[in-house]
């Protein structure tokens, strides 16, 4: 790896990423190429159908899943590259005219090849054992991806995870039609939805001059220490949305109805959360469990919101001032000593981390920069497990852009950790998606007080990771909480303004009267785009920080023999059944006192917080 030295001599940049190792350009000669590669792949797997039978042997059906493999990686450079582009500039009409293409594209072949995984999840018990690649020999050796043979024991999950779908899994026809009309429906209801609120512009008067702001830019001032430009930015925030509540509450009306009359309609799912739960496999019960505890737990926040009024000067803390920081004056860290300080501190816990995070900055695979257009918030996109991972943050100097740099590049550390493994297992389920990532955003936040001397700039930080420990938890659970009310209440045939009133309801018991809560919240909803992209993903979110909050504590109890048990965790991707990996660690996500150990660490940390003397 490159060494802190050398490390010092390189210069970071604020820039847009480099996508030529996915497509050199979106050339016309270059895009036929591929998708005749692609036509040519999917010929020969349509042509082995005749070939599903009873009678096939396991090698045979290893072959085969190796070209389906194959054309799934042929799918993912296509779809990530249309991806990527898009989200750099949303309002790029060439990114859009691409990505339809592509998407079209990738239902066809999707469809296509639809055949085969149906034939598998159809299959009697006994045939498909008798089918199925035999167990691993060992577990994958930690931090190196895999044993020897990983890529079979990659490819029995993946079939045992394709059965495990079997009860939720429609005839040929009708899969191949809810593609279609996915993509030209509820999918392109989707792109409009990020098409529109990608496209705001916000009006903020700071210091007396008129700023036209991206929401990034404008969501920076809710960090600002003058409480007069954070009630602006948020009122300005939730006007823009409130302007478009009409087109976005009916948007989302629309993604409830389908979600429903698909998932529990059609497929049979018990609801509509239990959709989300088996795609990530994840029991109802744990989820249940994780959601009633983080309930549970919200008077340690409300104490935490009055003890923050008070080092404010206020009488009570408006929604306002939820994220204001505690010091005098706002520290802006430039993107080179954000970069610098993200890579040395992944090298203080393991070399590897470093090195692997600046792969993604060698490869200019990072965009960083803000521009007008450009998705807002930040990401990580695995495309192979061969390429390193594309990532994307909208850097503004402040102390919270420093942990979100280093929690995206903990998910890329993450991806890369798992390399080893077939692009049909890489990928960790959500919940677990989010352990690297937290676990990076905890390591920066410590070095960062240890960094600091100063008791004011102390307790700015603690008080910091708690707004952040908040957000990841409490926030994200209640979310979710409005979801499954939301859900309910559309299907009952409830308005908008009745959903705005179910949000405020939320808000009001989330915070009980430590905070204040304007009525321009209401919109508040509309703004958060999971809810309408991916249902119910925000739990993962939840579970992924107590899950780190607990690993952490281990962390500093163990010290280095902490680490090959955490890089062993990180290196199965998603080759393993959730339950399974985090029983190798001694957990159990059903046990209410797992959960609970998260919020009794929050606790202890508002605790020390509030021993502070200034």
């Amino acid at each position: 790896m490159t060494t802190l030295t050398a490390r010092e001599t390189v210069a970071y940049q604020l820039r847009g990423w480099d996508l030529s190792e996915l497509l050199p350009e979106p050339r016309e000669e270059a895009i036929a190429q591929r998708l005749a590669e692609l036509e040519a792949a999917l010929a020969e797997v349509e042509a082995l159908r005749p070939s599903l039978a009873s009678t096939l042997s396991p090698p045979q059906l290893i072959a085969i899943l190796r070209r389906y493999e194959a054309i799934s990686e042929r799918v993912s450079v296509l779809a990530n590259y249309a991806s990527l582009w898009f989200n750099s500039d949303t309002g790029n009409q060439q990114a859009i005219a691409f990505r339809n293409r592509i998407r079209q594209a990738v239902t066809a072949a999707t469809n296509r090849v639809l055949f085969f995984t149906l034939w598998w999840k159809g299959l009697p018990e006994a045939e498909a054992q008798a089918l199925l690649p035999p167990a691993p020999a060992a577990a994958p050796a930690a931090g190196t991806g895999s044993p020897p043979d990983a890529r079979t024991a990659d490819y029995r999950h993946y079939l045992l995870e394709l059965r495990r779908l079997s009860p939720y899994t429609l005839d040929e026809r009708s899969e191949q039609i809810i593609n279609i009309k996915d993509e030209n429906g509820i999918g392109a209801v989707a792109t409009l939805y990020s098409m529109l609120t990608n496209r705001m512009e916000f009006t903020l008067e700071v210091d007396g001059e008129s700023k036209r702001l991206t929401r990034d830019a404008l969501t920076g001032y809710a960090f600002s220490t003058r409480p007069e430009l954070r009630a602006a930015a948020y009122r300005e925030l939730y006007r823009v949305f409130g302007d478009e509540a009409t087109i976005l509450g009916q948007i989302y009306v629309n993604v409830v109805r389908d979600w429903h009359e698909e998932a529990v309609g059609l497929r049979g799912y018990p609801s509509a959360i239990a959709v989300r739960n088996t795609d990530n496999d994840i029991p109802d019960r744990a989820v249940d469990v994780l959601l009633e505890t983080a309930r549970a737990n919200a008077p340690i926040f409300q104490r935490y919101f009055r003890l923050k009024a008070g080092w404010l000067g206020m009488d009570r803390l408006r929604r306002y001032d939820l994220y204001a920081p505690l010091a005098g004056a706002e520290r802006k860290i430039p993107y080179e000593d954000a970069v610098r300080s993200v890579l040395e501190t992944f090298g203080e816990f393991e070399p590897r981390f470093a090195a692997l995070a600046e792969r993604v900055l060698a490869e200019n695979h990072l965009d960083g920069e803000l521009r007008k257009g450009k998705r807002g918030g930040a990401f990580c996109a695995t495309v192979l497990p061969r390429l390193t991972p594309w990532v994307l943050v909208n850097y503004t100097g402040r102390v919270r852009d420093v942990t979100t740099l280093a929690h995206e590049l903990g998910h890329a550390v993450h991806s890369m950790l798992a390399e080893g493994h077939s692009i049909l297992t890489q990928h960790a389920s959500l919940p677990l998606a989010e352990t690297a990532s937290v676990f990076a955003e905890m390591l920066i936040t410590d070095r960062l007080l240890r960094e600091e001397s100063d008791p004011l700039a102390r307790r700015d930080l603690l008080a910091a990771s708690v707004d952040d420990v908040y957000a990841t938890v409490m926030r994200q659970s209640y979310f979710v909480r409005f979801e499954l009310a939301a859900h309910e209440a559309i299907r009952a045939g409830r308005s908008l303004e009745e959903l705005n009133e179910l949000y405020l309801a939320n808000l009001a018991e989330q915070f009980g009267d430590s905070v204040a809560v304007a009525p321009e919240f209401r919109f508040e909803w509309l703004s958060i785009p999971h809810i309408y992209q991916t249902p119910f993903y925000c739990y993962a979110y939840s579970f992924g920080q107590l899950l780190v909050l607990a690993l952490y504590r281990r962390f500093q109890e163990q010290g280095a023999a902490f680490k090959p048990g955490y890089l062993e965790l990180l290196s199965y991707g998603g080759s393993a059944r959730p339950q399974e990996i985090l029983a190798g660690v001694g957990i159990d996500m059903t046990d209410r006192s797992f959960w609970q150990g998260g919020f009794d660490l929050v606790r202890q940390r508002i605790d020390e917080l509030a021993a502070i003397r200034i």
